[in-house]
């Protein structure tokens, strides 16, 4: 189950529907039933991801996107919470302005890669950035989405 919420002030709910069908993609593609794993993500401002940007990599300033793995069993219905995506809407618009792409482009490649993230994926070595590179790549291509990708 993948739920969206939005604090922004952009009009996403059009996009829905196509990340909800790559992130099934995704989690199918990792041997993760879509029906029993969780995912939220949340649009937000830069103002909020800088905050949630300092308190949990000690970094004083916006970005992308962030995404907090938590693993968790709800016991009460069994449902694993794979963890929440946030992605900021300013950035967004600035990648939009900076590279000339679509929004909803920009939009999945950062919900791609914080899916990534939350299945354990990372960039911090050249190795781990090459292996999910590829793989945000792959799903990209596959859904034919071309969008610049930032080091």
């Amino acid at each position: 189950m993948i739920h969206f919420q939005n604090k922004s002030k952009e009009q996403l709910r059009t996009y829905y529907p196509l990340m909800r069908k790559i992130l099934t993609r995704i989690l199918l593609d990792n041997d993760l039933n879509p029906g029993v794993h969780q995912i939220t993500i949340l649009f937000s401002t830069d103002t909020e991801i800088t905050q949630l940007n300092f308190a949990y990599r000690q970094i004083n300033g916006p970005t992308d996107v962030l995404a907090f793995p938590a693993n968790e069993v709800e016991p009460e219905t069994g449902l694993r919470y794979l963890g929440d995506i946030v992605i900021s809407m300013n950035q967004v618009k600035k990648q939009q302005e900076l590279f000339l792409d679509e929004k909803v482009s920009i939009l999945i490649l950062l919900v791609i890669h914080g899916t990534l993230h939350l299945l354990g994926y990372d960039h911090g070595t050249r190795v781990e950035k090459e292996k999910m590179w590829r793989q945000q790549s792959r799903y990209l291509s596959e859904y034919n989405i071309s969008v610049q990708i930032q080091d």
